[in-house]
């Protein structure tokens, strides 16, 4: 047999146990000592000796009696994850799988659906599909519960635990069982999963002088690449007002938000941030240089806008920028940090939050519309219009040139929000025409 080695990860399990209950009791004096320098000690830096010893107790308990035998690094490990999942529903362990998931995130590009979740009553929930992927195909929406991943239920489940089961080879299927708000009938869907590669923004006119923009969330370049889109739209000719689409955006990078934000905004406050270390205090305001300083702007949320999109919203939404219109979005108004450790793994911990301009916190209330449109569909004629005195038999002609008639725009049939906020556009620039 080959000995143990004397190092700290093979300590025996007795002495292990011992370590943990009788070298803990030393630590309060050590942790008020190692107090950082921005956080003064107090007493309440003084851990609790009766719950270490009882700590202690438990895991010995469980390598003692438990059915099946269980490794200490194990035990170690899963009492950190429930020490960080019991914070609030962001706060997380990661190990160096998670690690690479994180990055691969914000970088545009993973193996899976295409899909935000999280925890909501303790239920996993969808926060919103990932523009043009399975999940958005497949109809999923912001807050669907979801009961079952394939055969297993997701009640208790973590949410890096449902990630891991929904992300898969491409090709793979995947089953959710699905509850939507308003059912009372749970529905299966069957997913094909696919190499997810999501260009977080993309535009198009929707008439003559009205530019569309969306943002499907907030990666690296999203900034860059909303200046990018701009230029790209006023190329047709000066836009007499933009669309910024935020429906189902789940967030993403700080910085990227900023920089969107930026992009409309010449100066002032963009977000600030709260926290109970100095280094988690901060404020991002508008820079000079604006790719669209003046255009009206019309800015889309639902309940499926999230996090950094919700920066975006309430910033230009406090600047009197522009006006928001949809429902409420999401509430996701904290700032999470990744703290590598020293093993190669890391904590991802929620260390502030955020505020609106106006001092407004995101945090559990979410931004309220200026103008509330819920989802719908615009249902037209056969023909695409109803009877006009043109139609008439025997009608009397014009004496001026007739106008030509447009189709409506597909994508505004389909989108009853998306076609308000064009009309509020028009309505914004004839009154500032009629203007002295």
């Amino acid at each position: 047999m080959t000995p143990r080695s004397a190092g700290p990860r093979f300590l025996p399990r007795r002495l292990l146990a011992r370590l943990l209950s009788v070298t803990l009791l030393a630590l309060p004096l050590a942790a008020v000592a190692q107090t950082p320098d921005d956080l003064p000690a107090t007493p309440d830096d003084d851990l609790p000796v009766e719950e270490i010893q009882t700590f202690a107790e438990v895991f010995e308990r469980i390598k003692r009696a438990y059915v099946e035998e269980v490794d200490d690094a194990t035990l170690l490990r899963n009492a950190m994850r429930g020490m960080l999942s019991e914070l609030d529903p962001h706060s997380a362990y990661l190990d160096r799988e998670e690690f690479e998931s994180l990055r691969e995130s914000t970088q545009g590009e993973f193996g899976g659906i295409g899909i935000e979740v999280g925890l909501e009553d303790g239920q996993l929930t969808v926060i919103t599909p990932i523009d043009d992927t399975p999940a958005s195909r497949a109809g999923l929406q912001a807050r669907d519960r979801i009961l079952r991943i394939d055969d297993t239920p997701t009640e208790r489940m973590s949410l890096q635990e449902a990630v891991d089961l929904m992300r898969g080879e491409p090709g793979s299927e995947v089953e959710l069982t699905i509850l939507r708000q308003g059912e009372s009938s749970p529905r299966s869907l069957t997913l094909t999963r696919e190499k997810i590669r999501t260009e977080s923004v993309k535009s198009e006119l929707l008439e003559e002088g009205y530019g569309y923009l969306r943002v499907s969330q907030f990666q690296t370049r999203t900034g860059d690449q909303v200046g990018e889109q701009i230029r790209r739209l006023e190329r047709d000719g000066p836009l007499n007002g933009l669309v910024l689409d935020l429906r189902n955006n789940p967030g993403g990078v700080l910085q990227a938000a900023v920089a969107v934000a930026d992009a409309f905004l010449e100066e002032g406050l963009v977000v600030y941030t709260e926290g109970r270390l100095p280094d988690t205090e901060m404020r991002f305001s508008a820079g000079a240089e604006t790719a669209a300083p003046e255009v009206p702007l019309v800015v889309l949320i639902n309940g499926g806008s999230a996090s950094a999109a919700e920066i975006v919203a309430g910033a230009l939404q406090d600047q009197r920028r522009g006006v928001v219109m949809g429902t409420e979005s999401f509430g996701k108004g904290s700032v999470q940090q990744v703290m590598p450790l020293g093993n190669g793994e890391g904590l991802k911990l929620t260390t502030a939050l955020y505020f609106t301009p106006g001092g407004r916190s995101i945090q559990a209330q979410g931004i309220e519309p200026d103008v509330r449109v819920v989802r719908g569909r615009v249902e037209v004629t056969e023909n695409g219009r109803n009877l006009r005195e043109a139609d008439l038999e025997g009608h009397l002609e014009s004496r001026e040139a007739p106008r030509e008639r447009t189709e409506l725009n597909e994508r505004l049939r389909e989108d009853y929000q998306l076609g308000e906020a064009l009309n509020l556009l028009k309505a914004l620039n004839v009154i500032s025409q009629r203007q002295p």
